[in-house]
């Protein structure tokens, strides 16, 4: 297959579309698809469920079980796309690096990557074990008894001890973590996981915890140049702050010094060096005053990323676009910027909102309402933006915004 890189953009919907399928279809790839079609891209939208957001503005939509590596090569072989283009982990991942090694598309950023990276114990061997890569220490754990004593471990074998992190080797959105404290509370830790594990709901990973200042996310992209060659290029590191383990707002820049951000953009170019190919990479870092820890990478657009859609001149999704099919990037900040999430509230089908109009009333405030189908308490249903001249003002812009949009049932 020819490399997209040197591919000329084709009309949609006609012989010579330029196509790309996402598999995932939430409001990461929803974003995704918009800002491809905007170059005029045809796009395949994939997801588990009818009417996911990104399947509304596809120009076609497609429901299945993309753990199933069948129907998913029988879809892609049906469709043909350029380029697939991964958006969540719970994928076949055997059959795309099948499918790229045949030649039938190209795998967004690799099936290497796709695969290294749809569970952390892929991802963290490869940092902290191939890379050297500073990481927390961290033990695997398949059963309960395997779990306690990866923790307290034994006369020959040290343990990970308390606190510690206890995650599902599989979720996403901090689905199935938790910090424990101590040896009661290990059972109930382990049963969240299992049940948080979108795909081996019986393989957890214990982390030692690292206390840290504060977590970043360093968006890291590589993409082609003029002359052919790729590129690593940073955006400003993105604070962000998480409950229970699920991001709640974001602010883009974090200020960090100048030892800290140059070790956070080493571990970032290194790790996604070896992961290869162009798309923007969610590199997350924990840093205490100058020192730097690897925790994750996704190599997709990154949720708490969604600030950069205020706060850049490209944001995330752009980035990703455009790198994917070989065009230049601008990661280059625009403006101070926050993003604020929207929760559902409720368990229902069909929400309305109120308080949408008191919200864009907040300065410099922008919002996005994402048109899931069907809302939890605790789904994200959408997030508030601004803008400010720092960061600060930003972050208390978003969550105003936020808090007046008012989800209820229709």
């Amino acid at each position: 297959m020819q490399d997209p890189a040197f591919r000329p953009l084709g009309t949609p919907l006609s012989p010579a579309a330029t196509r790309v399928m996402l598999l995932g279809a939430g409001e990461l790839g929803k974003e995704v698809i918009i800002a491809l079609q905007r170059l005029g891209v045809e796009t395949i939208a994939v997801d588990r469920y009818a009417n996911a957001p990104g399947q509304q503005v596809a120009h076609r939509a497609h429901v299945i079980d993309m753990t199933d590596a069948a129907r998913l090569r029988e879809l892609i072989e049906r469709e043909r796309p350029a380029l697939v283009v991964p958006e969540i982990e719970a994928l076949a991942t055997p059959a795309l690096i099948e499918i790229e090694r045949e030649g039938l598309a190209t795998v967004i950023p690799t099936a290497r990557a796709a695969w290294l990276t749809m569970n952390r114990e892929g991802i963290r061997r490869l940092a902290a074990e191939e890379l050297g890569l500073p990481t927390s220490p961290y033990r695997f754990a398949d059963s309960l008894e395997a779990l306690r004593a990866a923790i307290d471990g034994d006369a020959s074998t040290p343990g990970i001890g308390y606190p510690c992190v206890i995650k599902p080797v599989m979720s996403s959105s901090g689905k199935g973590q938790s910090k424990i404290d101590g040896p009661d509370e290990v059972e109930a830790a382990w049963q969240y996981a299992a049940s948080g594990g979108r795909v081996d709901a019986g393989r957890i990973i214990v982390e030692g915890f690292i206390r840290f200042d504060y977590e970043i996310t360093l968006l890291t992209v590589r993409a082609r140049a003029a002359d052919g060659t790729i590129g690593t290029q940073f955006c400003d590191p993105i604070g962000h702050l998480q409950e229970a383990g699920d991001y709640v707002e974001s602010w883009q820049p974090h200020p960090m010094s100048a030892a800290a951000l140059e070790r956070s953009r080493d571990i970032a170019r290194r790790v996604t060096d070896a992961l290869g190919g162009t798309g923007i990479f969610g590199v997350e870092l924990f840093v205490c005053g100058d020192e730097v820890w690897f925790s994750e990478v996704s190599p997709r657009p990154h949720d708490t990323g969604m600030v950069t859609m205020i706060s850049q001149h490209q944001s995330e999704f752009e980035l990703h676009a455009r790198a994917i099919l070989g065009l230049p990037v601008d990661t280059s900040l625009r403006t101070p910027g926050a993003s604020a999430v929207i929760y559902g509230g409720v368990n229902a089908g069909a929400l309305v909102f109120d308080g949408v109009t008191d919200a864009l009333a907040v300065p410099g405030s922008d919002l996005r309402l994402f048109g899931k189908p069907e809302s939890f308490e605790k789904r994200r249903m959408g997030v508030a933006l601004a803008r400010a001249g720092d960061a600060e003002t930003a972050r208390a812009n978003a969550k105003l915004a936020a808090s007046k949009v008012k989800p209820r049932v229709a």
